[in-house]
């Protein structure tokens, strides 16, 4: 019976995934002669010249120019993808950099007696989580507590995220027609049926949890009371975070950030109407600057009155690769669960279940890792596919290896089933973990069929679970069956968390219910362990294997020789062809966002279609 429901469920589906890789197939085609010859002459280029090392002088300057956005793990990019996209004007695929590289950059010029300060150029800055910016934001602290160098930033204008950065320097310059973005944080979401029911499209929901509101907008055309008032905790304590941790770097009062439209204009009329005069009355910058005036600054401060003399974040990085740091034969590993959790095998930066066991698997196997940090940056998806790398989280504490959860921005419904076997679970304050429920959802369309098409249905079967279609009534015993399954599934993970956290199931169902939390609240009701960053969860991992001396061996998936060529060539250029992202067409934009996210719900692939996903907490 579950073998027919579930194909049959997954008819419509199947179809929409065929005319895809249909187009995919076809756009491969058309592309291939294309991407060869372009390739060849990649290729070409940089065999034409031998790669020269990068050399670091006395009284240089670091600048850490950040452009894309700040990840856990990079996604491989489709070389097709890449060309197609760029043939219709819509370059979809942002560059990305590892948080690690950033903290490891910053670590190391620190104690570099040849860095003399350090510039952060944040124009590039795209998406940041606000716990990766915490991060960052420490590291940039010890830089400075710990080498008293000078640090200092200009910004034609700042984002939230690039500001949060900038507020740490000593210095901030804005040019003097610039501004900065402080909009706080919010969720809003289109709802589906008025449409729905426009369009006679009947949707068959099944959930367990008051705040699972995930399956919400094909049930309302707004949100819940009950959905608006867990959003606004978890959101209101992150912006806490953010107000608390720039007044702390700027030493200003909490009250500069205003919330209130009416309290803006009053101060936004003070400053003549002037944006980067409001943020300079307002505290938020020391200095307003034009390009030409911010140079000479830099020159008379930092070059003697000459042109200072700069190493950037790629090159800085690329020396530091050049002179690895030797360590000790015993490891720590870190394996990265970054993206949506699916069935199967998946290329880095998305998450399979047996690609991600797969590399829990190796740090089992491999003698020389002790203990093992799950990072885990992640919404959730499917269960089954959350259940598969979780029974290796227990095949390692079996072998001896002590596991620790180590939550990013991220780690909510399957990302925190996959974290909650860990001996410990470390969260950032303002990680956004629980959403521990559980939903599946089928819609019907025989009515659409029937009364627009004329078209109906009819037939018969050995069984009356046989008949299952999107194109005919779901049959009230049917939508019982899966209601059922879907409560087994729910009590399968609040029995969970229960046993890995010592908690009665009652207990859990209380802070359960598809309720999202933020770290610092989850540590309160018991659901993490502690609370701290990436080096945090390292540290403690090697003291639980008992370990004083170790290095650190990230397990990631080997790409083809292919692959990995072909990443390369894109990482070395992709910065520079998509640093101007901010020109391209809003039209072809929101059309590449939208096959993007057609193309990412057609991929969720669960055998039973059962999901642990957490719809608020995509994009954070």
């Amino acid at each position: 019976m579950q073998q027919e429901l579930s194909k049959n469920k997954y008819w419509l589906r199947d179809l929409f995934s065929a005319c895809w890789q249909v187009l995919n197939f076809s756009r491969r085609v058309v592309l291939n002669l294309i991407f060869i010859f372009i390739a060849i002459v990649f290729i070409a280029a940089i065999s034409a010249g031998k790669e020269q090392p990068v050399v670091i002088t006395d009284h240089t300057v670091l600048k850490l120019n950040l452009i894309g956005d700040i990840v856990e793990e990079k996604t491989f990019v489709d070389p097709y993808d890449e060309f197609f996209n760029d043939a219709v004007g819509n370059k979809q695929n942002t560059p990305e950099i590892l948080l690690t590289d950033v903290l490891e950059v910053l670590k190391q010029a620190q104690n570099d007696q040849r860095i003399q300060a350090l510039m952060l150029d944040l124009h590039g800055l795209r998406n940041v989580g606000l716990s990766k910016l915490q991060e960052i934001g420490k590291a940039i602290k010890s830089f400075k507590e710990t080498s008293g160098k000078s640090i200092f930033v200009y910004g034609d204008y700042f984002s939230q995220s690039q500001y949060y950065l900038a507020s740490q320097a000593d210095r901030v310059t804005l040019h003097p027609m610039g501004a900065i973005g402080l909009d706080g944080f919010g969720r809003y979401r289109m709802y589906y049926k008025s449409a729905l029911e426009k369009l006679k499209i009947n949707s068959h929901v099944f959930r367990v949890g008051t705040y699972k509101s995930a399956v919400e907008p094909y049930l309302r055309d707004d949100m819940s009371e009950d959905a608006k008032l867990a959003n606004q905790k978890w959101l209101g304590e992150l912006w806490t975070m953010y107000k608390e941790d720039i007044s702390d770097s700027r030493s200003l009062e909490v009250s500069n950030f205003d919330e209130k439209l009416d309290s803006f204009l009053d101060k936004f009329k003070k400053a003549n109407g002037n944006f980067a005069q409001f943020a300079k009355q307002n505290g938020w910058v020391d200095d307003l600057m034009s390009h030409q005036e911010f140079d000479q600054f830099v020159n008379q401060e930092f070059g003697g009155g000459k042109k200072a003399k700069f190493v950037n974040f790629d090159q800085y990085l690329k020396y530091q690769k050049q002179n690895p740091q030797s360590n000790s034969q015993q490891k720590v590993a870190v394996v990265v669960a970054k993206g949506t959790i699916y069935d199967g095998k998946r290329k880095p930066g998305e998450i399979g279940g047996h690609s991600t066991a797969e590399l829990l698997k190796q740090a089992r196997q491999n003698t020389n890792v002790k203990a093992v940090v799950l990072r885990v940056d992640s919404p959730g998806g499917s269960a089954f596919a959350s259940e598969i790398i979780r029974n290796e989280i227990e095949a390692l504490k079996k072998a001896g290896k002590p596991v620790v959860a180590s939550m990013s921005s991220t780690a909510a419904s399957g990302g925190y089933w996959i974290s909650a076997s860990a001996d410990e679970i470390w969260a950032a304050p303002s990680t956004v973990t629980g959403s521990i429920g559980i939903f599946g959802m089928f819609m019907t369309f025989e009515d659409t069929m029937s009364d627009f098409l004329n078209i109906r249905t009819d037939g018969v079967g050995t069984t009356e679970m046989s008949g299952l279609s999107p194109f005919r009534t779901l049959s009230p015993q049917m939508g019982d069956v899966i209601q059922l399954a879907i409560e087994q599934g729910y009590d399968q993970f609040i029995s969970l968390v229960a046993t890995e956290r010592n908690m009665s199931k009652n207990d859990v169902d209380t802070v359960a219910q598809g309720r999202v939390w933020s770290g610092k609240t989850a540590l309160e009701l018991g659901l993490v362990d502690k609370l701290g960053f990436f080096d945090d969860a390292i540290q403690s991992a090697a003291a639980l294997a008992n370990l004083d001396t170790f290095g650190v061996q990230v397990i990631k998936k080997r790409l083809s020789p292919m692959d990995q060529l072909l990443q390369d060539l894109f990482s070395t250029y992709a910065p520079e062809i998509k640093s101007e992202t901010a020109t391209q067409n809003n039209i072809m934009q929101a059309f590449g966002k939208l096959l993007k996210q057609t193309e990412h719900w057609l991929n969720f692939n669960d055998p039973m279609g059962v999901y642990v996903y957490c719809l608020e907490c995509e994009g954070l």
